[in-house]
């Protein structure tokens, strides 16, 4: 159980680190209204490109433990959904957005937004429905609820950008310059990278125990209470 127990481990630390990187730039470059992804277009690109790189793989770490231990498939909608998110992730560092100062490519900026669409849009819906089948397990079920709680916080957090892609569709107002992009983004940033490391969590705590105690867990729980003693007695 210890290559499970590093990748779990790892694949957080990940988290943390893109976090610790961003903030960092944040205090020392801002200002916040600035997109996050106008990093890429100058001196601090490497920074940038490390820190969304982590995420990712860091993603990818924790979506294997879980897979592994029992607690998703690789053809769950959850599991699916965080590999579009990865997936996302490596094109907005392939492809930069648009740097209108030095002259325009916009099929790299539409690959870019392409990229950061289905990543934010994949996220909580991964979250989401990896927490669901465990909601009421009596040994996951806590792991569940927080995931559950912060992907549905990543919903909220994305609904200021659905709000402004809307009401730019009916009316002349620009989408990003409905409200400041930057604070968005980041606010969005926050509720669903936190949502990746609340996943982490769980797939640290998985990573403790044998994969076939995972399915046991889940078959005591959803038996019916006419089970034999020797169910009731394992459980």
């Amino acid at each position: 159980m210890l290559i499970p127990r590093l990748a779990a481990t790892g694949g957080s630390l990940a988290v943390v680190v893109t976090v610790a990187m961003v903030g960092l730039l944040d205090l020392t470059v801002g200002p916040l209204r600035r997109t996050i992804s106008e990093y890429a277009l100058g001196d601090y690109r490497p920074v940038f490109d490390v820190a969304v790189v982590l995420l990712a793989v860091g993603s990818l770490a924790i979506l294997g433990v879980l897979v592994h231990k029992g607690v998703a498939k690789w053809r769950s909608t959850g599991a699916i959904a965080l590999v579009l998110w990865s997936a996302g992730l490596f094109l907005v560092v392939a492809f930069p957005k648009t740097n209108w100062a030095m002259g325009t490519n916009e099929v790299s900026g539409s690959i870019h937004r392409f990229g950061s669409m289905v990543a934010f849009v994949s996220l909580p819906i991964a979250i989401i429905a990896l927490a669901r089948p465990w909601l009421k397990d009596h040994v996951w079920g806590r792991h569940a609820r927080w995931t559950m709680a912060s992907g549905l916080l990543s919903v909220v957090a994305f609904m200021p950008l659905l709000y402004a892609i809307a009401l730019s569709a009916v009316s002349d107002v620009r989408w990003w310059r409905v409200f400041p992009l930057g604070y968005i983004e980041r606010i969005l940033l926050i509720a669903e990278v936190g949502a990746v490391l609340v996943v982490g969590l769980w797939a640290i705590a998985a990573s403790r125990v044998a994969p076939w105690r995972v399915g046991e867990t889940s078959r005591i729980t959803s038996a019916p209470s006419t089970t034999s003693s020797t169910t009731r007695t394992r459980s």
